[in-house]
């Protein structure tokens, strides 16, 4: 297919033409149609115009699950500008970082992260910060009620020339969008951070066509199932991340669905919401599922609606799988790929999915499974790292020469990413996961570096070296652990302290759990840490 011409806003417009009266999104009870959310995204992206933001200008999304990130992405990227979404929960540290990294002068945050926007101002200064509330776009009456029964959480703001309310902005422009020219293919849509393994987050770049290509590859799988225009998904996963984000495209706003938007994940309210809409679709992680299924009240909500789940995220365990099917009688299907390459893998939805596979590869990526030294492809069957490529994606890091080399390679006339997750290829086609990298530790569905809270550790004056390692947790997947080496002259250093210092730069679920003091820390002849070495040994320890 040629994506040359298309945006990443363009099945979404063509949506709102055919079904303007459909509703797009619920949002703590509030509707809001086709048209009228097509109607705040056409007129944030005049006020965004106002505001001087233009052609390929970097602006921050620094928001939870709300209308107001879906309007602001689509303004920001109908601009020709550049979308940098991250974490609401990462602090002023974290932040100052990927500010100054990808070059943001434009920050729309909640009011009760604005404490963490104003640090970094007064540090690199802004030139917008754009303010809003949770439930700025609900009714009068719902927010009148939440204020009255102390439900709303809301955080003190300042008043400044670089500072704009999001609904001021709203009110006062016209939907009268400018025309933009935008080149699909050239032109970046979004800058999203992962983790790096030199212990700064790396920026991954993607066109409009790299979104698109993905998103256009699984519609076509969920063509011949999805009610076009008449089904409800939920969505549970943060929408900064490239899993979530792609998913709510393919199922619901591109075909016209409704998304039934939930801002936390808390189980009771999902489940109160799948009852109530009579959900079809959903998108979670393993944790989540099994909080659903291991939630008390579970027998008290009629779920019956639901018919097509996917998981992804992290490994899902057949025990999951299994107690789904049997409270449901429908499988979980299965998702995988990483921000680099966007949504790889699919579980088809025309035959039973192997629980042990995480579903097969979408047209417009290849794949190859090689050993990791020499990068020759290994025999049929056998385990291998995989790679991935595609004529669609970026090859390279924002601003990272370093880290592209080490995780990009060139095979023939192609350039592709190493996964350094180690997998086999089915006989029929699909991708049995294996084991990850040291270096990667998954945490309920976050997919956190070791090394960046290996580098925040040894940051403080009395740390020598840190190891960071997953230790399995049926629950969460993977508690942190950080094996930690203090100076000779340290003094009054605890794992109380250190988690503490961690705190202050790391967002919460990057903060290990469990801090263990050792003399010496696992190098190779040249001073390579041997993270592996470690986890080996608390594998070792579980079985024991």
């Amino acid at each position: 297919m040629d994506f040359s011409r298309v945006y990443t806003f363009t099945a979404f417009e063509e949506a709102c033409q055919k079904y303007p009266e459909r509703n797009a999104l619920i949002y703590l009870g509030r509707r809001f149609s086709y048209r009228f959310l097509k109607l705040m995204i056409d007129q944030f992206t005049t006020a965004l115009h106002r505001l001087g933001i233009g052609h390929q200008d970097k602006v921050m999304i620094y928001l939870g699950n709300s209308p107001q990130w879906i309007i602001a992405n689509f303004a920001i990227q109908k601009l020709g500008a550049v979308v940098v979404p991250v974490s609401p929960i990462y602090t002023s540290h974290e932040l100052l970082y990927m500010v100054k990294d990808a070059g943001v002068e434009t920050v729309i945050c909640m009011d009760t992260n604005f404490g963490y926007v104003k640090e970094v101002d007064r540090q690199h200064p802004l030139k917008r910060i754009i303010v809003t509330n949770l439930t700025d776009l609900l009714y009068t009456w719902q927010k009148v009620f939440g204020t009255l029964v102390d439900r709303i959480p809301r955080g003190s703001t300042v008043k400044g020339e670089n500072i704009y309310r999001f609904n001021d902005l709203l009110r006062r422009a016209p939907a009268e969008p400018p025309e933009v020219e935008i080149d699909a293919c050239k032109d970046l849509a979004y800058i999203m951070y992962t983790g790096g393994t030199t212990g700064f987050p790396k920026g991954v770049p993607g066109s409009h066509v790299s979104e698109v290509s993905y998103v256009e590859d699984v519609m076509e799988v969920f063509r011949p199932y999805i009610n076009k225009s008449c089904d409800t998904m939920i969505m549970v996963n943060p929408l900064f991340h490239i899993m979530a984000k792609g998913f709510l495209f393919a199922a619901g706003l591109n075909f016209g669905n409704t998304t039934v938007l939930m801002p936390v994940p808390e189980v009771d309210a999902v489940l109160r919401e799948i009852e109530r809409f009579k959900v079809r679709w959903m998108l979670g992680v393993p944790a989540l599922y099994r909080m659903i299924l291991e939630n008390d009240r579970l027998s008290s909500y009629d779920i019956s609606s639901l018919e097509y789940c996917y998981c992804g995220g992290d490994v899902l365990p057949g025990e999951i799988f299994n107690r789904w099917r049997e409270l449901t009688s429908h499988p979980l299907y299965q998702v995988y790929g990483s921000t680099e390459v966007g949504h790889l893998t699919y579980s088809r939805l025309d035959k039973e999915p192997d629980p042990r596979t995480v579903g097969s590869i979408l047209p417009s990526r290849r794949c190859l499974v090689v050993d990791p030294e020499t990068l020759e492809e290994v025999d049929s069957g056998a385990v291998g790292e995989l790679l991935v490529t595609s004529v669609y994606t970026n090859k390279s890091y924002w601003n990272k020469p370093e880290e592209t080399n080490r995780s990009y390679v060139r095979i023939g006339d192609e350039i592709f990413y190493r996964m350094g997750d180690y997998v086999r290829l089915t006989e029929n086609g699909e991708i049995q996961f294996v084991e990850r990298t040291a270096d990667t530790i998954k945490y309920k569905a976050y997919r956190i570096s070791a090394s960046e809270i290996e580098a925040a550790l040894q940051d403080h004056p009395t740390v020598m070296g840190a190891c960071v390692v997953g230790i399995p947790d049926a629950g969460c997947g993977e508690r942190i652990k950080a094996i930690v080496v203090l100076k000779e002259d340290a003094k009054g250093v605890d794992g109380q302290t250190l988690t503490g210092w961690c705190r202050k730069r790391l967002a919460p679920y990057k903060i290990p759990h469990y801090i263990e003091f050792r003399d010496m820390l696992p190098k190779s002849k040249v001073g390579k840490l041997l993270r592996r070495e470690i986890r080996d040994e608390e594998k070792r320890k579980e079985v024991q």
